[in-house]
């Protein structure tokens, strides 16, 4: 048995819904496991399945079902026409910065008089801020548009409005319960929106006011809010699926210097940009000079025409990254120690860690990294001593929405705002640990021992005969892929395993194949080599995962990259014979191993490892009293000196695994069994003596017929337990009158029989008969039982 390491969520729905499935095959020409893929999303209707395959057309909707959308407009263009001073007022991650690059350039290209502001992340922090507002307004600005902020600025808007500033803000953050006192605001989820889509990012905000402003679709910008909307993690269907396809597509083909210096540095090929090209190449690099100094640099990359301009800028932003690379490492190395020593898991479900001039640019992947390792909600959080104010970011678990909670908390952050899995926040330091507090006290109460096991979101159960060439490459119709349009993982339960090895210069990553009927599969999980000691030979697996291709020599196969694994069943290790073993037992989990021994002296085999004190010494039956094996990993260190006392091992429970090694202080198989015949002989030999001396000479005996001495021995003993011969001081003499007796009736021939069958079945039997043994004989009792019990 191997347990999975997350938990599987079986997101599919109705797996017998056949008949929806054949219809979407024969209509579309599509392969099975696309149909059942689109069926269990819900999209079963074919003309909506072909909508969702094919986006062709532009399907955008109507930017004026925006509230407000006419308004802001028609300011905007009063503005462009009377000449005033336009800011576009962004924000510093990649969302604010497409953003603003979007605005920016649709103003311009319609003869605004437009600047961009985007305030420093550590003197200003997020959003609308009054120090920038004056200063904005010193300059002769009379109107704003924020993007991708501006929701929560409630302070800010009446500073405008005092100003004589008109405020338009566009945001896609979540409203709080009072709203800006703006001139305008552009928001998809607004109280009474009727807007269609309620889930664009801040760049499709500006991308619908560009939209409007243009009279149309504003093809140009596609591929700037393509990063934005990848990059920000917001749902990608409906209109985010749209611009995310679409601007894909452009990206293969931009004649922006910016763009193209950016994939140069990375060394990606423009060819084949996709979803993950823009969220763990441009994205994180756009991010990068926000995090670290200012945004502008990367607003001016994408704006800027000048090639030279745009190398220049690229490889600035590069090496901005390079150093947040390192700086995250840095600062989640000093979270985790600061969580493992002060804030154990066990205690607090929601971790909130905070330290003096941590950089406030990177806490947020900081928070990431920590819920990655902890699976635990968590709060990353920056002091700065001389305002005695704490800077945070927040990232969540699935089944904790972070903006709900955090708004209980209102009355300790002034300022807060985000999503359900993600939140930015100030607050007093003094109020840290109320807030940790306050924090674990909502976890406590809404959150199960279960919800902190990771989740794998499984689409689809599939066999192995669907998984081909066609169908993997037709899978990629559904991308672009992204969050509630995921990559698809799938599940193939119960598959043979075989040819289990570990691959890669270190043995880092596992290769197998996996079987089922007449068809197979390779299967590569990279970092995950270790896994190749937790199969046994001829396991059924169950695999989650990603289909995808492998090309090598010009020949293409389908594979699945590994992302977890179980074995369902009990499994049996073959340690007989394996040198090392002592090295090997203190690598099993020390709660699952459980040592058992049948004769003393195999303990001194272990006298140097620190789990001798774990060995149990079975010298009687009823040792295994105090001893349950159920969900072990037992280990037989040695022989059982009968059958019993192996069978007698399972009386209370099914372990996970067996461990054999068998160890034999004597070995009696490969010594001579003497036959029928030998018997024979020597009782003749002895008839034609009158008395025979076989400790003297047994052995010259047993040479001159080429047997061991100890074969004369035991033949003697035999014939002493069945009263054929006398003993005296060594001297061997017949009885006279003998009793017919069967040689099964001496004890010491019975106990060589049992010993050496004992040792053919457990010692000298392959893989497969010592498993079918086990089956047979021990387990088999229990197995239906522990398989209704573990569910998968």
């Amino acid at each position: 048995m191997l347990r999975s390491k997350f938990r599987w969520n079986r997101l599919y729905r109705d797996e017998s819904n056949e008949e929806a499935v054949r219809a979407l095959i024969d209509s579309l020409n599509i392969t099975y496991l696309t149909a059942r893929l689109l069926v269990n999303r819900g999209i079963q209707n074919v003309e909506e399945a072909k909508e969702f395959l094919h986006i062709k057309e532009p399907s955008f909707h109507d930017p004026f079902l925006l509230d407000g959308m006419e308004r802001a407009c028609e300011r905007i263009f009063a503005a462009i026409r009377a000449g005033e001073k336009i800011v576009v007022y962004g924000d510093y991650d990649a969302d604010g910065v497409s953003s603003t690059a979007v605005l920016l350039t649709a103003l311009k290209e319609l003869g605004a008089n437009v600047d961009f502001y985007i305030p420093n992340r550590f003197s200003e922090g997020y959003g609308p801020n009054e120090h920038a507002f004056r200063m904005i307004h010193e300059k002769g600005c009379r109107l704003i548009i924020t993007v991708d902020t501006g929701i929560a600025a409630i302070n800010e808007a009446d500073l405008a409005k005092r100003l004589g500033i008109d405020l338009i803000i566009t945001d896609h953050h979540e409203p709080g319960p009072v709203l800006p006192d703006a001139y305008a605001i552009i928001h998809p989820k607004l109280p009474n929106s009727t807007y269609p889509f309620k889930e664009l990012a801040g760049v499709g905000v500006a991308f619908k006011m560009a939209h409007a402003l243009y009279g149309k679709v504003p093809e140009s910008l596609i591929e700037i809010a393509a990063i934005g909307t990848i990059a920000d993690l917001v749902p990608l269907y409906g209109e985010n699926r749209l611009l995310a396809k679409k601007g894909i597509e452009k990206l293969k083909t931009t004649t922006r210097p910016g763009i193209n210096s950016l994939l140069s540095i990375a060394g990606v090929d423009k060819s084949s940009v996709n979803e993950e090209t823009i969220g763990f190449v441009l994205g994180p690099r756009i991010n990068a000079a926000g995090r670290l100094k200012e945004a502008d640099p990367a607003v001016e990359l994408l704006l800027t025409d000048d090639e030279e301009k745009a190398d220049m800028l690229a490889k600035e932003i590069d090496q901005l990254n390079k150093q947040r690379q390192k700086l995250v490492q840095e600062i989640t190395d000093e979270a985790i120690k600061e969580i493992e020593k002060n804030f154990p898991i066990e205690d607090n479900p929601v971790l909130v860690v905070a330290k003096e001039n941590w950089n406030s640019g990177v806490i947020g992947i900081v928070a990431s990294r920590l819920v990655e390792k902890f699976y635990r909600p968590a709060i990353v959080l920056s002091i700065d001593r001389e305002t005695g104010l704490a800077k945070g970011s927040a990232r969540s678990i699935q089944g904790f929405d972070l903006f709900k909670n955090l708004s209980e908390c209102r009355e300790l952050l002034p300022h807060f705002g985000g999503h359900t899995m993600a939140a930015g926040m100030t607050l007093k330091a003094e109020h840290i640990d109320e807030l940790r507090q306050k924090m674990i006290d909502l976890a406590n109460s809404q959150l199960s021992d279960e919800d902190f096991i990771p989740v794998k979101n499984i689409e689809c159960a599939c066999s192995l005969e669907h998984v081909t060439i066609k169908a993997v490459e037709e899978l990629e119709k559904l991308a672009p892929f992204g969050v509630d349009n995921p990559k698809p993982l799938f599940l193939l339960e119960n598959v043979n395993a075989a040819d289990v090895r570990k691959i890669g210069v270190n043995g880092n990553h596992l290769k197998m194949k996996i079987e089922e009927k007449e068809f197979e599969l390779d299967v590569v999980g990279f970092g995950q080599g270790e896994l190749a000691e937790e199969i046994s030979p001829f396991a059924n697996v169950s695999i989650v995962g990603e289909l995808a291709i492998n090309e090598w020599n010009y020949v293409k196969k389908p594979q699945i990259l590994l992302q977890d694994l179980a074995v369902p069943a009990w499994q049996l290790f073959d340690w007989r014979g394996s040198r090392g073993t002592e090295a090997l037992l203190s690598k099993l989990p020390a709660e699952k191993r459980l040592l058992i021994a049948f004769h003393e002296e195999s303990i001194k085999l272990y006298k140097d490892q620190p789990y001798i004190h774990e060995i149990h010494i079975i010298s009687e039956i009823k040792d295994y009293k105090n001893i349950d094996v159920s969900n072990k990993y037992v280990v037989f260190l040695d022989m059982p000196p009968a059958i019993e006392f192996l069978v007698s091992a399972f009386e209370q429970g099914m372990p996970e695994r067996i461990y054999a090694i068998f160890y034999q202080h004597a070995d009696h198989f490969f010594q001579t069994m003497p036959t029928r015949e030998h018997f024979k002989w020597y009782y003749a030999f002895l008839t034609k003596k009158s008395s025979f001396d076989y400790k003297k000479y047994g052995e010259d005996l047993a040479k001159y017929r080429g047997w061991t001495k100890e074969t004369i021995f035991f033949m003697t003993k035999v014939f002493f337990e069945l009263e054929f011969v006398t003993i005296n001081n060594g001297v061997i003499t017949l009885n006279k009158k003998v009793k017919k007796r069967d040689l099964s009736e001496s004890g010491t021939y019975q106990q060589k029989l049992d010993q050496m069958k004992l040792e053919q079945q457990l010692l000298y039997s392959s893989y497969q008969e010592l498993k079918e043994w086990f089956e047979k004989a021990v387990l088999k009792r229990d197995a239906d039982k522990f398989l209704q019990v573990h569910e998968w």
